[in-house]
């Protein structure tokens, strides 16, 4: 495919929080599936979306997709600090796919023993304490979890084939069927979906689950 100009990046504010607010983890090389049907999606039904990052110090930072068909097509600018909110503020918390995730579990200076410390962890463990803020992962955004054994175990989930080692490892629960990992699974506050292909049944379970904490 030949690159064409890329667009402005969208801005990290999608939609009116009529209902509330979806906040979504992102960081460098996020999948643009899931990307795009959170922008269309969540705001069509009342939500607005906020993409959350450690930022290192500055007032903003732009985020790029994976490069699907051989460039980067869709661009993020994040202006919401991770460690300036709290998950108690939103709805929801998305951790989005691709290896996003995997970027946002860095810790500059691990400590033996310790816990990991990387901003969007110690996030994720205030959203897992609050019982009514749902979270949600699809297909390698599981990976963050797998950052602190006390996020993931007995907890029954899904993910991509390609992280089964590294989740099941993290002490879950991954449930099979026919063809591998199953497309979705309800543990409580935690939803979790296979791959992007399922983004849409996903988006609609994660807004009947939210809807149901109401």
């Amino acid at each position: 495919m030949t690159e064409t100009s890329p667009l402005p990046p969208l801005r990290g504010i999608v939609g009116e929080a009529t209902k509330g607010r979806i906040g979504v983890l992102v960081e460098e090389h996020f999948d643009m599936t899931e990307y795009r049907l959170f922008n269309d999606l969540f705001p069509r039904h009342g939500y607005q979306v906020v993409y959350l990052s450690h930022l290192w110090g500055n007032a903003n930072l732009t985020f790029g997709s994976n490069p699907d068909n051989g460039w980067v097509e869709e661009h993020v600018l994040v202006e919401t600090e991770i460690n300036s909110v709290k998950a108690d503020e939103f709805k929801g918390i998305i951790i989005i796919g691709a290896y996003a995730s995997d970027r946002l579990r860095y810790q500059v200076t691990p400590r033996k023993g310790e816990p990991n410390q990387a901003p969007a962890v110690v996030f994720l463990r205030q959203a897992m304490a609050a019982p009514k803020v749902k979270l949600g992962t699809i297909c390698h955004s599981l990976w963050l979890l797998c950052a602190d054994r006390a996020l993931l175990q007995n907890r029954r989930v899904t993910c991509a084939h390609n992280i089964i080692c590294d989740v099941e490892n993290a002490g879950a629960e991954v449930i099979y069927g026919p063809e591998g990992t199953v497309d979705l699974v309800v543990d409580g506050n935690l939803i979790t979906g296979k791959h992007p292909g399922i983004t849409e049944q996903f988006i609609s379970r994660f807004l009947s689950e939210i809807e149901k904490a109401d």
